[in-house]
């Protein structure tokens, strides 16, 4: 029996004096009424219902059954705990967990943490003054000194020349890839294992993705796969850093180089990773970071091209505004688009900005966490660093082998969220999808799709709440 629940319960026959002292006693708001000789549950009483009784004229020496209360919600040792999750309501906080002798064993008590989200984001007061700011000055839209500060600041994080604020990451792609001349009958080398934003922004232009395999290790393009497939209508490759670990730009640029291609980093979840000392996205032509709210600095909605090239950032700016000609309003000599961030978003960004070390402190004490209570489980791959790498970790991700672990990861994701955890898999490859589905066989794309699962990892998440999710996987393969 939960050794909280002889001090936090007394008799149907007790006073309101009495259930006064106990749940002040517990400090959790309320006490269990008990049947003194059997210890059958009779209900709960909370201090609200103290302070209604006392209202209606009740005295101090009043019997609690003359008190009116709610019915309890009650639910037998043992059920799911997503079913007991489920009983909770706005009204609903407590649950007592009953054996078949209607005594109480234990207790179910809300707790905004005891659903764990893949993601989510860290929103504080700052936000919150910087957003009100936007609304007492009335600058809401794409004008205001918001968007200036969040470029500023994020390029002079990356330590590159220009920075580019856009309505989203997908946005971004799409005015760098234009930005390039990319367009019908071009071509650009995409690794197969990203989510499909990668792969649109091409197609929005006309040109044609073309899927290569990733390394067994990072998860990111296998640059031994892209010089072969490239043709006499290559234009570009976008490598992608995907779960925060930075591609090979090394051996990219070679190739690159090599055959005269442009490089479009995208970096839209691995904002400050490194890769052999440089920030990830600089390496390029260009570079493109998302703000979505699940990414590791979010604006609700919302991305950022960066580049050292003064006449690629040029391009961009007056295509992300309508094709506008920069020194002639309402004068557009070229087909633009309407991909502007917000004043408001942008101050969401500036705030965010302010603590990305310590986000990504945060992640990287999460991973070290993780790793260091899943990395006994047989069956399970963790995510690697490479030694020229600093990977961010924006979500900890790993891979889990059927056959040495027991069961499939679709079965793993399946009992996770009987726990209220939530996962998530990782992204179809894109040369399997309907949209783009091809006859290429990508072995390592195919694999580490079927087999990845990426676990709760914000950076509100709690040692315990780590240990928690660690816990129910090494149960579940113990079963």
């Amino acid at each position: 029996m939960n050794e909280l629940i002889p001090k936090i319960s007394i008799s149907v026959n007790d006073t309101i004096r009495k259930a006064m002292q106990v749940i002040d006693q517990g400090e959790l708001g309320f006490a269990l009424i008990i049947e003194t000789e059997t210890k059958v549950f009779k209900g709960v009483i909370t201090d609200g219902d103290v302070r209604r009784a006392l209202i209606k004229g009740y005295g101090l020496e009043t019997s609690i059954s003359s008190i009116s209360r709610p019915e309890s919600v009650t639910a037998r040792i043992g059920t799911p705990i997503s079913e007991v999750s489920r009983l909770f309501s706005d009204i609903v906080r407590i649950i007592p967990l009953l054996d078949d002798n209607n005594r109480v064993v234990d207790l179910a008590i809300f707790d905004k943490r005891f659903h764990l989200s893949v993601a989510e984001p860290t929103l504080t007061d700052k936000e919150l003054q910087y957003v009100t700011e936007c609304v007492l000055t009335g600058w809401v839209s794409s004008a205001g000194e918001f968007v200036s500060r969040f470029e500023k600041i994020f390029s002079d994080y990356c330590g590159i020349k220009h920075a580019v604020a856009t309505s989203s990451g997908t946005a971004a792609l799409h005015l760098a890839l234009v930005a390039c001349n990319i367009g019908p009958g071009d071509e650009v080398i995409v690794p197969s294992l990203t989510f499909i934003a990668t792969a649109n922004a091409v197609s929005y232009t006309g040109a044609k993705p073309v899927f290569v395999d990733i390394e067994s290790e990072t998860w990111n393009i296998d640059p031994e796969c892209i010089e072969t497939a490239i043709t006499s209508k290559t234009k570009a490759i976008i490598p992608v850093h995907l779960y925060g670990h930075p591609a090979n730009m090394q051996s990219i640029l070679e190739i690159a180089n090599r055959f005269g291609l442009l490089v479009i980093e995208d970096a839209a979840e691995a904002h400050g990773a490194m890769c052999r000392g440089g920030k990830v996205g600089t390496f390029g032509n260009i570079g493109i970071f998302s703000f979505y709210g699940n990414k590791i600095v979010t604006t609700g909605e919302g991305g950022m091209v960066v580049t050292n090239d003064d006449e690629l950032a040029e391009k961009i700016r007056i295509l992300c505004n309508h094709g506008m000609d920069k020194d002639r309003r309402y004068w557009h000599q070229v087909l633009g688009y309407n991909y502007r961030l917000t004043n408001v978003q942008a101050a969401l960004g500036v705030a965010q900005m302010e603590k990305i070390d310590e986000i990504l402190q945060k992640k990287c004490f999460i991973g070290r966490k993780y790793t260091e209570f899943l990395q006994n489980i047989p069956g399970l791959t963790l995510p690697v660093e490479k030694k020229w790498a600093k990977s961010v970790l924006w979500i900890y991700s790993i891979l889990v082998d059927e056959k040495k672990f027991g069961i499939t990861r679709d079965k793993l994701m399946e009992k996770l969220s009987d726990h209220d955890i939530e996962t998530r898999p990782f992204f179809y490859p894109l040369h399997t999808q309907p949209i783009y589905k091809t006859a290429q066989k990508l072995a390592v794309a195919e694999r580490v799709s079927s087999q990845g699962i990426s676990l709760p990892s914000s950076v509100n998440l709690s040692v315990d709440d780590i240990k928690r999710v660690a816990e129910s996987i090494k149960a579940i393969a113990d079963t």
